[in-house]
Parts: C-alpha cells; structure tokens; sequence
C-alpha cells in the first residue's frame, strides 16, 4: 500500500513538472505567466508533499493501534491458558497503553492548549474537583510551540501529563483564507490530538475540554452518569456540558437535573468514544472542524446529550475566533453550582425510544402561545407551553426576540431537537417548535 501511494505521488509529481516544461519552453508563454505559473506548481508539489506525509502519519498510527490490540489479545490470552504472559494488572500500567481499561473504565479528560497562560485557570478547576485520579487521568495536548505556557502546565507536575504536537510548520491556505490561518492549525492539532489518546494511549472514551473553559462542582459526575447512555445509544454520538441557550434568565435554575437530547453538536466540554473517532478520522478536515461536525454528511442523524445548565464557562474571550459571540452570549452563560448526582439518577429517559415518545410526545400537547403574550406573561394558565414557527425569517425574529442564538450548522438551530428549541423564559418552559408536520432540517437554512 505504501508503495503504490509512493509511485502516485511520483507520478503526480512528475506530471506537473513535464506540464511545466512544456509551457515553460513554449513561445506563446509570457515570462509574467511563467512566474506565475511556477509558483502555483511549487504550492501544488508542497500540497501533494505535506498530504502523502500526512497519509502517511494516519497510516502508521493506524498500524500502531492494531499491532497494540493484537499484542493485548495475545496476552490476556497467554493469561488464560496460564502461560507466561502479562498480567492484567501490568497491562493497566504500560505506559504504551494507558487506556487498556479496568471493569469501570476510564474517562481521560483531553485538555487542547496553545499559547494562554490562563490554561491554569481551567486545569485547577479539573483538579479541584477530580474525584478519582485513576479513573480521569488529565492529558494536556499544546500546541503553538508556547515556552511560558508548557511551563505553567509542567508545574502541575505529576498530577498531568503533557504531550506537544511535534508538527509547528506553516500551513499552506488558500489567499482568501489566510486571515484564517488558526483555524487550520487548530484542525490539525485536534487531528494529531485525538490519534494520540485513540491509538497511541488505546482509550476508549475522551472528554475533549479546551484551555479557556472554566468547570462545574459536578463536571465529572454529569460525564460518569451519561457514559452509559453514550455507550448503549447508537444514536447518541457525543455528550456535551454546553447549552447555547444557557444564559441567566433562559434556564430553569431550580432544575439543575434536567438534560435533554439535541441535533446540535454543542462542544466546549465533550464526551466522544473511539468507534466514533474511528469513521471520522480519516476524512478530518484542514480547518473548520467544529462547522465540519455539524454537516449531515457526519451527523448521520445522530444526537447529542445537553444540560439545562451548563457545565462549563468560557473565559476566552480573546483568541482565534476574535471574541466572536462572546460578548452578546457567552460572557452570560450560567455556570452550575450545584451537584447532581447524575451516577445514582435513571437516566433512561434519554434513550431515543423513550425520549421522542415521551418528550416529542409532550411538546405537542401543548398549548401555542404568540411572543407578544408570552413577553407580556398574559397567559391565564400555569405549565409549559409552545410557540411555532414555519419560516426562516419567522425563526430569526422569535429568537432575537427572545435571546437566543438565530444561526444554523449543518441546517440545525443550536440546541434542536427535531427542530425543537426548549428553554425558560419568566418561569415557565418554552417549546420554540416547527409546526406538527415539520418535514426535517432545511440546509439552505445555514
């Protein structure tokens, strides 16, 4: 297989220089045109270059994390037939493997670093309220190649383990994109990032935190009491400590328990296991990875667990994104203080089968209310109710209205459920909802 991928590169390589020659030695070609001409080609050999080093990369990875499963196999194997193999106890702590799980398994928190400082902010919060070293080893990944940061991480010492994405060259962008320039690093990084933690380290299960995200008193708990639903739903693909929605005033704050499902892929605090990263990496996009998520190509109509109230709180309001939505939304989100013990809860209601049933089910009982009578609170009964929409322009007016985020991904509005938006709003529930024969997401939307 190497050696096929070597003699296309070759191939496609030499194609593009005979081309080059050929116009090069041409008479009609201008010495404008030639320049012109020879520095696209130079980009083009660079792409093909940095894409078979980069296949290259995916490739040995890959082969690494199958020969570590085979090693495995053959020792839990020798083990049982009494031989002269590994113990399971020493392959809980080969350092090639941390991730070879005990019964309960573990749920690594995987922290993406760059060049903040402030990273210390987000890793004491994860100390602060880690109940079980063991069970939630901290891995920071950094990039950036940041002397000031790395040291602020190694000063946790033992309590962390930092690993660095070796790979600091420059990205080659398209001209109109350059501005843009972080957002393929940061791809390239999450890339890197998650190989490492799924078939380097073997874990099963990451929780991806970045390094401006401060936690709440029960982060850990939510994450340990929704495993299970990860695991057992096949259309659950993420869970998420993040509500778009959650800001003081759009949240019922005496409900700290309540979650729910949406089709919006909310991140900032995230739960993802390795069957899922394993249809994704191959295809992991240059940049964008987030809005590249969001596509119905890599949704599959999957769905994702969300909290009533946040578990986790931006503090990063400078960075690649440049402050975007921090001031008008993020700054404002609630952060929970009270712990719930979600471990000990039934949380079955998530599953699909009962969630669509029971919810979906729910919602369309009830009563529909206009905007203007909701903001005025001239409703006569207690209890949820719903508002419909139809149209775009219909959506985006009701939600700043309301404030709540307008825009789309992927065609769905952030924190719907089959199109459905819930929230609080002066003491009851709210159910922004398409009207009853809602025919699904509407990509021209986005």
């Amino acid at each position: 297989m190497r050696v096929k991928r070597t003699v296309f590169a070759f191939v496609c390589v030499a194609t593009v220089w005979l081309t080059v020659l050929f116009l090069v030695f041409s008479n009609n070609f201008g010495e404008q045109n030639r320049k012109n001409l020879y520095s696209q080609i130079i980009q083009l050999e660079e792409g093909i270059q940095h894409q078979f080093k980069s296949n290259n990369e995916i490739i040995k990875q890959t082969q690494d994390f199958l020969d570590q499963k085979k090693q495995v196999s053959q020792e839990l194997l020798a083990e049982e037939q009494g031989e002269d193999g590994a113990s399971k106890a020493e392959l809980m702590v080969n350092p090639k493997a941390p991730g070879v799980d005990s019964p309960e398994g573990k749920l690594p928190i995987l922290v993406f670093a760059c060049n903040r400082v402030s990273v210390g902010r987000c890793l004491d919060k994860l100390l602060q309220y880690r109940p079980d070293p063991e069970k939630f080893p901290i891995i920071v990944t950094q990039d950036c190649d940041h002397d000031e940061t790395a040291n602020k991480i190694r000063s946790y010492g033992s309590q962390l383990t930092l690993i660095q994405q070796p790979d600091q060259s420059d990205i080659q962008v398209p001209p109109k994109e350059k501005k843009f320039k972080g957002y393929f690093k940061i791809a390239r990084h999450y890339g890197w990032a998650l190989n490492q933690m799924f078939f380097n380290f073997n874990f099963s299960t990451v929780i991806v935190v970045e390094d401006d995200l401060e936690i709440a008193p029960d982060f850990y708990e939510y994450f340990l009491g929704t495993y299970p639903l990860l695991q057992k739903d096949p259309t659950l693909w993420c869970v998420s400590a993040w509500n778009d929605n959650g800001k003081e005033g759009l949240v019922n704050a005496e409900r700290p328990d309540l979650l729910y499902r949406t089709d919006f892929f909310p991140g900032l605090g995230w739960m993802m296991t390795r069957n899922l990263w394993l249809e994704l990496y191959s295809k992991w996009p240059r940049s964008y990875w987030d809005d590249w998520i969001r596509e119905p190509a890599q949704r599959k109509e999957r769905s994702c667990i969300r909290p009533e109230i946040s578990r986790t709180k931006t503090f990063g309001k400078i960075g690649v994104s440049n402050g975007m939505y921090f001031e008008k939304h993020l700054k404002y989100i609630k952060l929970n203080e009270e712990f719930v013990p979600f471990s000990k809860m039934n949380l079955t209601y998530l599953l699909k089968e009962n969630y669509d049933k029971d919810f979906v089910g729910a919602v369309y009982k009830c009563p529909v209310v206009n905007y203007e009578d909701l903001r005025n609170n001239n409703i006569s009964f207690n209890g949820p109710v719903r508002i419909t929409y139809r149209k775009l322009n219909e959506y985006k007016i009701i939600t700043k209205k309301l404030g709540l985020m307008d825009d789309f991904r992927g065609g769905v509005p952030r924190m719907a459920y089959k199109g459905i938006i819930t929230f609080h709003y002066k003491g009851r529930t709210v159910h922004l909802a398409p009207s009853v024969n809602w025919k699904g997401y509407e990509l021209s939307w986005s």
